[in-house]
């Protein structure tokens, strides 16, 4: 009777081994390659005789991977046939790099990860894209139209795109229909959200960019600083009046813009254009002097005076109070002036550390500012 070590070492048990380890159809192995020969590669893949890759593939296979063959060195090889007439085991390497492509296609969609391949050629709606041994599909549609700003796609301009190098998304694999189907728009879809996510990341307030105008409302305008739109309402386009944001920019324009505020929960971005320009009330002194005539619109009334907007290239704006409005007693500012109304003011009082300037009607003929007004007209 034969115990558990005497069958271990029953002299008949490599037969069994061999038996086991026998190639079969369709098997992918590890090889490893022990002679070069002119138009074929022999390879050693455990079985009891070496396999072939035959000169029918070893003859296509690109210079570059022929040369990088090396006796020693490991082989992946797929089994075309286990045995041939001569007794041969007849090995694919092309086959083989085909099968970890297929696999490397499906892990790249079940991920969502992104690929780079390079555009090998055209086709009849699309480009084809290689991915190792495959050839992929991205259809016209899922091309980047940058590329396309009339979006006329045309087969002239898509053979310019062959030799470049495209990243797509791997949208569709069907093993079995050879169909491997790509988008670069999905992936640049991708590409920009994680720029902005970055973007929105590292980006703090008094952070400045150069952006381009994509859209005018009513109350403001739309920047794109790369990648993010941020917002430029209205009253932070200048420091001087803006009926609306076509009177000083267009869609298309690249502007200067500051960041005042992150909302991180909304996504959104407040802008300022006005932050980069010279606050007037800093060269305020410059500016205007106390006892000056200037040209003022009536902008608001209330009971204690009248608003004025000063009708320079800065429309700053002062109060008129109703002590300064006339020599008359009058018991409410619209005795006097109504919005709209077009005066001469004189200006009576700067304030730059509280931003007010104090105006007057009644004191634009005084007596005391005489000498000034003449001054003031022979510099004219």
């Amino acid at each position: 009777m034969q115990t558990g070590n005497d069958q271990a070492s029953h002299p008949m048990n490599f037969l069994l081994d061999e038996k086991f380890n026998l190639p079969k159809v369709g098997e992918i192995r590890q090889g490893w390659i022990v002679e070069k020969r002119p138009h074929e590669l022999l390879v050693d893949i455990g079985a009891k005789s070496e396999g072939i890759i035959p000169n029918q593939e070893y003859d296509k296979l690109d210079t570059a991977v022929r040369d990088s063959f090396n006796i020693g060195d490991p082989i992946t090889v797929y089994i075309v046939n286990p045995e041939d007439a001569d007794g041969n085991v007849i090995l694919s390497y092309t086959k083989a790099a085909e099968e970890e492509d297929w696999h490397l296609a499906q892990t790249h969609m079940t991920n969502k990860t992104t690929f780079t391949g390079q555009v090998i050629g055209i086709n009849r709606g699309g480009i084809i894209v290689r991915m190792g041994q495959l050839r992929g599909f991205v259809p016209n549609s899922q091309l980047d139209f940058s590329r396309f700003p009339d979006r006329n796609v045309t087969p002239e301009r898509l053979q310019k795109m062959v030799g470049k190098k495209v990243t797509v998304k791997v949208m569709e694999v069907d093993r079995e229909r050879g169909r491997l189907i790509m988008s670069e728009r999905a992936s640049l879809r991708e590409r920009r959200e994680n720029q902005r996510q970055e973007l929105m990341d590292s980006i703090k307030p008094g952070d400045t960019f150069t952006g381009r105008v994509i859209n005018l409302t009513n109350y403001g305008a739309f920047i794109d600083i790369g990648g993010i739109e941020g917002l430029v309402h209205l009253s932070e386009m200048s420091w001087k009046r803006v009926k609306t944001p076509s009177d000083i920019i267009n869609v298309g324009d690249e502007v200067k813009v500051a960041v005042l505020s992150i909302d991180q929960a909304q996504q959104r971005i407040a802008l300022s254009m006005k932050q980069l320009e010279t606050d007037p009330w800093t060269i305020i002194d410059q500016l205007y002097s106390e006892g000056q005539l200037i040209e003022a619109t009536i902008t608001k009334i209330t009971k204690f005076g009248a608003f004025a907007r000063l009708n320079d290239d800065y429309q700053l704006e002062g109060l008129i109070h109703i002590s300064e409005l006339s020599h008359n007693h009058i018991n409410h500012p619209r005795e006097v002036v109504k919005a709209e109304d077009e005066v001469t003011v004189r200006i009576i009082r700067i304030a730059p550390e509280q931003r007010q300037l104090g105006l007057s009607l009644k004191q634009v003929d005084s007596a005391a500012y005489i000498e000034a007004d003449i001054a003031m007209l022979n510099s004219n």
